[in-house]
Parts: C-alpha cells; sequence; structure tokens
C-alpha cells in the first residue's frame, strides 16, 4: 500500500450517484480456522460492505489431533460438508466471488493438505493457505477497514493462534508475529492450573513479542475477545450494544478478563450474552487477553469486528476506493438508497458548510454521515420518527465509528426529526457526549430539519438560499427565491435552530 503520507488528503463528501445504480455483485469469504468455518457474502465488494449472510460450522479442526498433529478425519469431512453447504448457498445468491482462505490448523497439520484437495475436488475451488505473518496482515487490514485511520497495536485471537500486527493509519507495520496461544491450545494449558498457563503464556510473549513494541491503543479481533465485549456490554448496560468500537481503559478490561480467566464453566454459562459454543473456551481467550495487555502495557483497548474475513475484501479494492471514508461510504449506502431524493443528500452537505466555521475533519465527517441518513425515518409515523431514528442508529452495522460518534449521530437525527432536548431517551447520552459535542449534534440536527422543511427536500430550491451564521443572530438568504413565499412552518423551524445555537435573532432575508 502507498506511503499513509499519500493518504493524508482523503475525500470528505458524499456523491448519491455511486448508490442509486444496480447493486454490485455479491463477493464471499469461506473463513476456515481451528474452532470454526465460516461462510460470509457481503452485498457487494467495497468500502463498507454489508454482511448479507453469516454462517458458523463448529467444526474444531484445531481440536483432536493426534499424537503426530493430524488433522481428525471426522472433523475434515465435517468440514468439507459445511463447505459444500457454504458453496451451495452461494450460488443460490448468484454470488460472483468466492474466497477460500485457510489459517493456523489447517498449515500447521501433516494432513492439512487432505482438507485443501477435498475441497477443491468437491467444490472446485481452490485454497488460499495463508501463513502466520499474511494472517497477521490480513487481520492488520480488517482494522484498517473497520475504523477511521486507526493507529496502534492489533490482537487476533482464534481457535488455533493469535497474531499481533501494527496498525499504521492506512498500512500495516512491518513488525508481525503469529504464536500458538488460540483459544483451543490454552484450554488445554488452563487444565493443568492457572498459573502454569499463565506462565507458559507469559514465556511465549516474551519470545515471541519483538522488542519496543507498544502503543497507547490494542484493537481486539476475533470471535473469543468480541465475547468478552458482549458480556461487558450486557453488564453495564451501555447506551450503544455494539461490540465494533467499543473502548474500554485497560486496567478495567485487565479485570474483566482476570475474572473470567478464573471462572468455572458454570460461572462462565451464567454469564449474560454469552455465545453458548464459548463457554468451554471463554477463560483461556479471557487470559491471553490480561497477559497481552500486561506484556504491550496499551492505555486503551477498542474492540474490533472486523478481521481477517473484512482484511482480505480490503486488500482487493483499488488503492483510490481503500481511502474513502468507511463511515461516509457506509452512511450513502445505507442512507440514500431509502431517501426520498437520494441527491438531497449532497445538497444538504453544501448548506451545512458554513454551520461550524473551523470545522476539523473528524467533525466534518459525522456531518456529512448526518446528511446521509437523514431521511432514512421518512415513512414512520411523525409521532414516532424521533424515537426509531434514535434507536435505529445506535444498532446500525455502521463501521468507522467509535461508540461516541455513534452516539452524535443518534442525537442529532433525533433533532432533525423534531425529538426534544430534554427526552428522557437523551439522559444517558449525556455521560457519553461532552456538553460541547452533544450542543453541535443537536444545531445540526436543527439545521437538517430546517433544509427539509425550506426546501421541501428539493435540491434546486435549497441551493438556491443560504445559511448565514452570526453572532448573535442566525439568517437563511432566500433573495434568490422571490417565487417561494415565507410560511409559518419555516419560521418555527428557523427559530428552533436560533434556540439550539443560542442566538437571539432569527431571519429570513428576502432582499
Amino acid at each position: 500500500m502507498a506511503d499513509s503520507r499519500a493518504a493524508a488528503d482523503r475525500p470528505l463528501s458524499l456523491d448519491h450517484r455511486r448508490f442509486v445504480g444496480p447493486p454490485g455483485a455479491h463477493v464471499a469469504v469461506v473463513d476456515i480456522g481451528s474452532n470454526s468455518v465460516r461462510l460470509v457474502v457481503y452485498d457487494q465488494l467495497s468500502r463498507a460492505p454489508f454482511p448479507r449472510f453469516n454462517e458458523k460450522s463448529f467444526c474444531r479442526l484445531g481440536a483432536g489431533r493426534d499424537a503426530e498433529g493430524r488433522l481428525d478425519p471426522e472433523a475434515v469431512e465435517h468440514a468439507l460438508r459445511s463447505v459444500e453447504r457454504f458453496f451451495a448457498i452461494s450460488r443460490a445468491m448468484e454470488v460472483e466471488r468466492i474466497d477460500v482462505l485457510a489459517t493456523e490448523a489447517v498449515r500447521r497439520a501433516p494432513n492439512g493438505h487432505v482438507l485443501i484437495e477435498g475441497i477443491r475436488e468437491r467444490c472446485g475451488a481452490e485454497v488460499r493457505l495463508l501463513d502466520g505473518h499474511e494472517e497477521a496482515h490480513y487481520s492488520g487490514l480488517g482494522v484498517i477497514s473497520g475504523f477511521y485511520r486507526p493507529h496502534g497495536l492489533m490482537g487476533d485471537i482464534g481457535g488455533g493462534s493469535l497474531e499481533i500486527a501494527e496498525v499504521l493509519d492506512d498500512r500495516v507495520g512491518e513488525r508481525s508475529v503469529s504464536m500458538p496461544l488460540g483459544a483451543l491450545p490454552v484450554t488445554e494449558l488452563l487444565a493443568e492450573g492457572y498459573g502454569a498457563a499463565k506462565a507458559r503464556i507469559d514465556e511465549i510473549l516474551r519470545d515471541a513479542l519483538p522488542p519496543l513494541l507498544t502503543d497507547p491503543v490494542f484493537y481486539a479481533v476475533g470471535g473469543g475477545w468480541r465475547a468478552l465485549a458482549r458480556i461487558t456490554i450486557a453488564e453495564q448496560v451501555p447506551l450503544c450494544p455494539m461490540p465494533q468500537g467499543m473502548e474500554m481503559e485497560v486496567r478495567e478490561a485487565r479485570l474483566m478478563a482476570k475474572r473470567i480467566a478464573r471462572a468455572s464453566p458454570e460461572e462462565v454459562a451464567a454469564l449474560p450474552d454469552v455465545p453458548s459454543r464459548r463457554i468451554e473456551t471463554l477463560p483461556a481467550s479471557a487470559l491471553v487477553l490480561d497477559r497481552v495487555l500486561k506484556a504491550l502495557k496499551p492505555e486503551r483497548v477498542v474492540f474490533s469486528a472486523l478481521g481477517l474475513r473484512e482484511g482480505w475484501l480490503y486488500s482487493l479494492l483499488p488503492e483510490e476506493e481503500r481511502y474513502l471514508d468507511p463511515l461516509i461510504e457506509g452512511a450513502q449506502s445505507f442512507g440514500i438508497a431509502r431517501a426520498r431524493v437520494p441527491e438531497f443528500a449532497g445538497a444538504l452537505e453544501r448548506w451545512t458548510d458554513r454551520l461550524f466555521p473551523a470545522e476539523s475533519a473528524a467533525d466534518r465527517r459525522l456531518r456529512l454521515a448526518a446528511c446521509a441518513l437523514s431521511d432514512i425515518a421518512w415513512r414512520e409515523h411523525g409521532g414516532f420518527r424521533a424515537a426509531e431514528i434514535f434507536r435505529r442508529v445506535l444498532h446500525l452495522p455502521f463501521i468507522g465509528i467509535s461508540h461516541a460518534e455513534r452516539v452524535f449521530l443518534a442525537v442529532a437525527l433525533h433533532a432533525r426529526h423534531n425529538g426534544k432536548f430534554d427526552d428522557a431517551m437523551l439522559a444517558r447520552v449525556r455521560r457519553a457526549l461532552p456538553s460541547s459535542a452533544l450542543r453541535r449534534a443537536q444545531i445540526l440536527g436543527r439545521a437538517l430539519q430546517l433544509a427539509y422543511r425550506l426546501s421541501g427536500s428539493m435540491p434546486a430550491l435549497l441551493d438556491r438560499t443560504r445559511l448565514e451564521i452570526e453572532a448573535n443572530a442566525v439568517r437563511i438568504d432566500v433573495s434568490a427565491l422571490d417565487d417561494l413565499p415565507d410560511s409559518d412552518a419555516v419560521q418555527s423551524r428557523l427559530g428552533r435552530l436560533a434556540k439550539a445555537l443560542g442566538v437571539a435573532e432569527a431571519e429570513l432575508k428576502f432582499d
């Protein structure tokens, strides 16, 4: 990938034309891991692909090996039947491209070729067998694909191995390592005792990690660590229920991991929202997280739902498409297709450009995402739109967004649909957002509400008006619209924007 400096000026704009044509061809990835074999079918190969089908089969290829490390024939047959099913489903869905990736369990086994040849014979497909550094590389690309210009260390725990790599904005660093610290082998270590397992993990980390490999942010990838995030979300009942982008301070994460690492199977099973098939291996995943955080010494942990599969897809994109913003692309893909007038999002972008002087790129991307999503609730009953869009934004599978940014969008679109600022639904967001960000979200929402009422969501009309923010006034210059008389509805919404801005005057200028 190009040097990160070449990506410094990334496009931050809306373009409805790329989202109103025929949908792109579906693509699929079959991921053969040590614990499971999974198929994910995505809507298309893009900067923000949406999964449209996701199925996992627990084949446990990494368990039940013989003394020489050969895969259990029953597990191999289970995996072959699963892959056959996945190909049948993909073909029925008219998937254009199906890539099959195999990782630690297959590459390590002396008879791994049996599975590879079986897939070739039964499905007519070639398997891409990744080595440890490739696995770390694509998992790192998965983090890059799922976050806004991430910088830190990535750890991906699978059934058989743990990969660590640097993620540096738009590329994966040169230093990466793959270690036999997956959930299955560490579960076997725990059978020998907690203390012995901890000492052995520390020894492997000490011998394998490159020197001076540390960074303030650690991105946690993999189903085992994602399960820990789900448990934490269920226990804390936060506003946003999505594991993707959830952050924890390292001290808090280690306390949680230590508690679960020492838990009995019965105690693990009693945890909220724990995946039933991870009960046996979850203490191992928790122990590895604790020891990795101790060794790497980051300041905070960010959980990622994207990893190897998404990194593989990201690597297939043209370079210029990789530099597109994942949040803006996802917001356009979801929002523009559901809008009454797809091109109105671009008019909103232009009209609100003057709303926040000295706007940062991070703030601009949130404003553009709000413009793209601003009309997704128009079919809802008017009395329920604000509440419905607030809940929907908190649950939509967007990437490139933190939990706090997701709350910002939810508040802005709640205000866009006339939600009250003292609504009980917003009580908890006051803890999730600084007061300045909360105010910006409400101002943006009221500006979007005014724009829709002023123009009837017609871009040609909105483009002939101008939003002017002054020290103690907000004015809309409508002098180019002498054929569009004033209305009480427009004045009412202009007044709401003025109140959100905290200014005394609100005026339509017909000069």
